[in-house]
């Protein structure tokens, strides 16, 4: 079943398309420090190789958008300038060449400032992304819903836009998100229903590498298999090169993005071969392959194949042995020592012919 998006409004960041119909982009921010130019530009190109489209940098004092100036000299790659509080940071960013800024209005202050922002962000074209969480909500506006509610973040975010509509600018992408799922994917369904912004979506603040993936798989997979959503975060505490994998999973699981996937079974007592080992590095054999393939690991011949039949190639192991299978059937049998190999063969031929045919 095909996913129908939700009908956005076009918004433009460096040579990304975000929103109408645009294919849903990855997005992650870098944890080095921005002073440290050499780090956070490196951390760029691995985002980027990795499969992020645009990466956001923090930009917290002048110093930092002084670098920030720096790196976007230096790289082709998106960048999002990482703003609170200092509304002449985000007029200084835009000035250093920013594709895209992201403020929260309730923490820039007076309107007045917002305003300065939005007049730089039109003088040179770019957009701004409205971040929204669960943290920033106004005081009087949780004072009347009790704390931050889905409906709290929903109409934080509607002032803003009306603010937006004062000021005439439409290039504005926005972000609703909390730390806890149901709350955030309730703000983001609600908010879609009353405006046509793009949406970036995420579980904010969502935890280890471990944990976090999970619950943002959840949260961000819910929202996309309604359409809501044009481009994602999987906000991990760690090194923001997980994100990326995890992201483009979760694309790939709905539909929603090309690329490989590794199906293994969980295991039981006929596995006589490292299954999980096995999966890992096909894994990993797999991690710059863009071409849609399906590669599967099954613990044993008797469900093996039969269950992994959809699959382009697998195996199915055996007493230190594997059966290497094409679409259900059994080709030949290897060596548990040559099973690594002879599916990177049999991968590599299926990829030169999906490449001869399209």
């Amino acid at each position: 079943m095909m996913i129908q998006r939700r009908k956005t409004r076009e918004v433009k960041v460096g040579n990304i398309i975000i929103g109408a119909g645009a294919p849903v982009s990855i997005q992650s921010m870098c944890n080095t420090d921005t002073c440290d130019t050499e780090a956070t530009l490196a951390q760029v190109e691995a985002l980027a190789k990795a499969g992020c489209a645009i990466v956001r940098i923090a930009v917290p004092n002048k110093e930092a958008a002084e670098a920030f100036a720096k790196i976007r000299k230096q790289t082709h790659v998106p960048l999002v300038a990482d703003i609170h509080f200092n509304h002449r940071l985000a007029v200084a960013a835009i000035e250093a060449g920013a594709d895209k800024v992201r403020i929260n209005p309730g923490n820039i202050g007076a309107e007045y400032k917002v305003r300065e922002v939005v007049d730089a962000a039109k003088a040179a074209h770019i957009p701004l992304r409205v971040g929204v969480n669960s943290g920033s909500v106004e005081k009087k506006i949780l004072e009347k819903h009790g704390g931050p509610t889905p409906q709290a973040l929903v109409e934080s975010s509607a002032g803003y836009a009306a603010m937006m509509e004062r000021m005439k600018f439409e290039a504005v992408v926005f972000s609703i998100k909390a730390s806890g799922v149901p709350e955030t994917i309730e703000a983001c369904r609600e908010f879609s229903k009353r405006f046509d912004y793009p949406l970036h979506i995420g579980i904010t603040e969502a935890g280890t590498v471990r944990a976090g993936s999970i619950r943002s798989a959840v949260g961000i997979g819910a929202l996309l298999a309604e359409g809501i959503g044009d481009t994602i975060r999987v906000s991990l505490a760690g090194d923001p090169l997980q994100e990326i994998f995890a992201a483009k999973v979760i694309l790939r699981c709905l539909g929603l993005a090309k690329g490989p996937a590794v199906i293994a079974c969980p295991t039981c007592g006929r596995t006589q071969i490292d299954v999980a080992g096995l999966a890992e590095k096909v894994e990993n054999l797999l991690a710059d392959v863009d071409a849609d393939i399906k590669v599967a690991v099954m613990g044993c011949v008797v469900n093996g194949p039969g269950e992994a039949k959809e699959a382009d190639v697998g195996v199915a192991g055996g007493k230190s042995e594997g059966a290497i299978f094409v679409k259900g059937i059994v080709k030949e049998k290897v060596r548990e020592a040559e099973i690594l190999d002879t599916l990177r063969r049999s991968i590599d031929d299926i990829l030169a012919r999906k490449s001869r045919t399209q």
